[in-house]
């Protein structure tokens, strides 16, 4: 892995040192130190723009690369917020207790792992699988307030569930789902989308950064984009924090002015 922007002040001739993705990938201190949120995405696309591979997944996407810089963001987030198709889709798992991050989350008041926050209208949801039955720390539901009562009875059996949304209200309000998490201490937050959470969260205003992997494939069809919600009201203007290179991966870290 070698790391493009800024450049490298290592001579060319040299062996490059080993990026530390901890540091590269650091939360803003001055951001967190506030006790302000911080909403971070990580995604990944093709050359032309599909966020899934022709099997509809995104793992036909990925790389080692991408999927050590994956495990780095998790183990920085406090809570990484996902929406129910994804899961579906993908087949979550808990979040995994990372032997070198673990100690000093937990003497920081941090959980072990982060906690998986899932959004979800419908609750269509299985709640006998691992996400549910073998986290290390318990598994949040987000929903609306028009959720079905019988479901959403059902889901508290399982898991802690948050209504995400005022009264008479449709659907999960992505800008409460947000804040629903930063009042339980969770400021360092990890979106993987899918394409509809991520579009629904950069509408809403709230998204901070955007960590894409672009890979090296043409995928062709009639994939969607990695945001597929409703747009702005004004594109939100981002700017290059950082381009490593990998196996001609590229992985770009973009964030929105702090001051703004």
């Amino acid at each position: 892995m070698r790391r493009l922007f800024p450049a490298d002040p290592a001579p060319v001739a040299e062996s490059p040192a080993e990026i530390d993705l901890d540091i590269l990938y650091a939360y803003p201190a001055e951001v967190i130190e506030a006790g302000r949120p911080w909403l971070r995405a990580n995604m990944v696309a093709s050359l032309d723009g599909a966020a899934q591979a022709g099997d509809g997944l995104s793992a036909g996407l990925s790389s080692p690369a991408d999927k050590r810089i994956f495990g780095v963001l998790r183990a920085l987030a406090d809570v990484v917020l996902v929406g129910a198709s994804t899961v579906r889709k993908e087949g979550y798992r808990p979040a995994k207790v990372r032997p070198a991050y673990a100690p000093a989350r937990i003497a920081a008041g941090r959980p072990p792992a982060p906690v998986i926050a899932i959004v979800t209208r419908s609750l269509d949801l299985d709640f006998s699988a691992p996400l549910f039955t073998d986290a290390a720390v318990p598994t949040i539901v987000l929903t609306g307030p028009d959720c079905d009562p019988d479901r959403l009875a059902a889901a508290r059996k399982a898991a802690e569930v948050i209504v995400a949304g005022p009264p008479g209200s449709t659907g999960v309000d992505p800008g409460a789902a947000v804040d629903a998490l930063v009042e339980r201490g969770w400021t360092r937050i990890l979106t993987e989308g899918g394409p509809n959470l991520l579009g629904q969260l950069l509408a809403a205003g709230r998204l901070d950064e955007l960590c894409l992997a672009l890979g090296p494939l043409m995928a062709g069809g009639p994939a969607t984009r990695i945001t597929d919600a409703p747009a702005p009201a004004v594109p939100q203007r981002m700017e290059l924090h950082t381009l490593l290179e990998d196996d001609g991966f590229l992985f770009a870290r973009y964030v929105r002015n702090i001051d703004s």
